[in-house]
């Protein structure tokens, strides 16, 4: 089929693969200009522009696609079967959703209608969902309504972070979409009703529907009065940005592991020898318990501890174990979250 594939992150990228591997024709690829990024505030060409290049397919860059008529009529002008959208970052209006006879399809990294919206993975994570997954939607006008033709399922460890899971389920995008676009040419066009219908795709029910808000600053922040298992979810969701202050200076937190002795099968050898040695409330939220060289710091939550495996100190590389413990210069009786300024202060910098 001809494929105009529209997306921007590194999530995207091993979908553009699958297509062109599996033997499609990409007409183009729609992603997000060039952004300025880094401490030489350059011009940095998205993930999925820079594989399009290497692939020389042709690119285009619409600041907004609603309001670019002409960038639309170009679009058109392609002739693609099929428009594909993974991340892209952008709300396609109805004249551009109307444009391939085959219809719009998402490729979209959650379980639906559980998330919908911005950082499904994140969200995923967060809430301590069990599984997530891909659903293959067809698009239409509201955000991630559509209705799904193609969902695959996949559990969630306890200590994969963000960058872990999203990995996974970029690769598993791909594979479905290279699936649905089978589908999608066997049916071929038509009215859209009658199309979908031959699909057998399935309508999302409102029950279980979630929103997942876009994430601010104070997301980021660690509070230690939450329980461990909670600021372990904040850790992993949010990676590699959850932090915290140590002795006035950002720590940026990057594995954790809540010491709880129900969760002992899902730890590593480590984390559960660790599990039980303190009490739950053992000492002020945010106190440093314990130095373990392997592993790192045990610091007191609201209930049981929660062990800091890897961190990285404002204006040093990241470090794990005994590594950590000799940069932070640790000390039992140490407290995270003060410092320097407040919390407030951190949440907003």
């Amino acid at each position: 089929m001809r494929i105009l594939f529209w997306g921007t992150p590194a999530y995207a990228v091993p979908s553009l693969d699958a297509l062109v591997a599996a033997g499609h024709t990409l007409v183009g690829v729609v992603t997000q200009p060039d952004r300025r990024r880094g401490r030489g505030n350059q011009l940095v060409p998205s993930p999925v522009k820079q594989r399009a290049v290497e692939l020389q397919l042709p690119v285009f860059t619409p600041e907004r696609i609603r309001r670019e008529p002409e960038c639309q009529a170009a679009l058109a002008r392609l002739g693609a079967d099929v428009y594909v959208v993974v991340a892209f970052g952008q709300i396609l209006p109805p004249d551009v959703l109307a444009q391939p006879p085959l219809g719009c399809w998402n490729g979209h990294g959650s379980l639906l209608p559980r998330w919908r919206g911005a950082g499904p993975i994140q969200w995923s994570l967060l809430e301590g969902d069990r599984e997530t997954g891909v659903g293959i939607m067809a698009m239409e006008a509201g955000l991630d309504t559509g209705p799904v033709l193609l969902e695959r399922r996949i559990p969630i460890g306890l200590l994969e972070n963000a960058h872990q899971l999203a990995r996974r389920l970029s690769h598993l995008t791909g594979e479905l979409l290279v699936e649905a676009m089978a589908a999608i040419a066997a049916v071929g066009p038509g009215p859209e009703a009658e199309r979908l219908q031959r699909l057998g795709v399935r309508t999302q029910s409102q029950e279980g529907m979630t929103y997942a808000r876009q994430l601010d600053k104070a997301d980021y922040l660690i509070d230690w009065n939450r329980p461990a298992l909670a600021i372990h979810r904040q850790v992993m969701g949010l990676y590699p940005a959850a932090h915290s202050l140590w002795r006035g200076r950002r720590l940026k937190l990057l594995a954790t592991e809540p010491l709880v002795a129900r969760l002992g099968e899902q730890l590593s050898a480590e984390g559960a020898e660790l599990c039980g040695r303190w009490p739950s409330g053992s000492g002020a939220a945010g106190t440093v318990l314990a130095l373990d060289s392997r592993s790192g710091l045990v610091v007191a939550s609201s209930g049981c501890p929660l062990l800091i495996r890897e961190a990285q100190l404002e204006g040093k590389r990241a470090c794990s174990g005994q590594g950590l413990i000799q940069q932070l210069d640790a000390r039992p009786g140490d407290q995270l979250g003060q410092g320097a300024g407040n919390l407030s202060e951190l949440a907003g910098a």
